[in-house]
């Protein structure tokens, strides 16, 4: 098998993804919110009013790093924490009014975003490349598990 650098070309994708991001965040005047809380806002414009440990799971974040995040995202008004009404132990992550209303303009920075990434791509070519990155995911999600590693 020949030289692969899958690893190393993702790693670094994501570093200047990331870059690109915050520059078009400020572009946009999207001020309130970096890259990375960005993401967990866009798990909950989708799906609102859920537990940490759902939130955790769909962004990806271990919980300890996800509860600084969400103190601050909690400390510039975009979300609340409340205690489930079935559970006291689980907390219920939602989001403001505040953070609603910038949904609209996240949006526009991420259909921007996916037009530089697909730039040149055929349609068949992108469903390809996120269906490879779809059994990337799959193997390093059920490595993680089988080590009993869980966020």
């Amino acid at each position: 098998m020949q030289t692969t650098n899958g690893g190393f070309l993702i790693t670094k994708i994501k570093q200047i993804q990331g870059r690109v991001f915050e520059k078009l965040l400020c572009e946009y005047g999207i001020n309130e919110f970096n890259g990375a809380q960005g993401r967990i806002l866009f798990v909950l414009w989708e799906k609102d009013d859920i537990p940490i440990r759902e939130l955790s799971e769909k962004t990806g974040l271990a919980k300890t790093t996800l509860t600084s995040m969400l103190d601050r995202l909690e400390k510039s008004g975009h979300i609340t924490r409340e205690s489930d009404r079935s559970d006291r132990r689980t907390v219920r992550i939602r989001l403001t009014a505040g953070a609603r209303s910038l949904k609209k303009e996240y949006d526009e920075v991420s259909a921007k975003m996916n037009e530089i990434f697909y730039r040149g791509f055929s349609e068949d070519e992108i469903l390809a490349l996120e269906s490879a990155l779809g059994k990337i995911l799959e193997n390093l999600l059920e490595k993680e598990n089988e080590n009993g590693r869980k966020n």
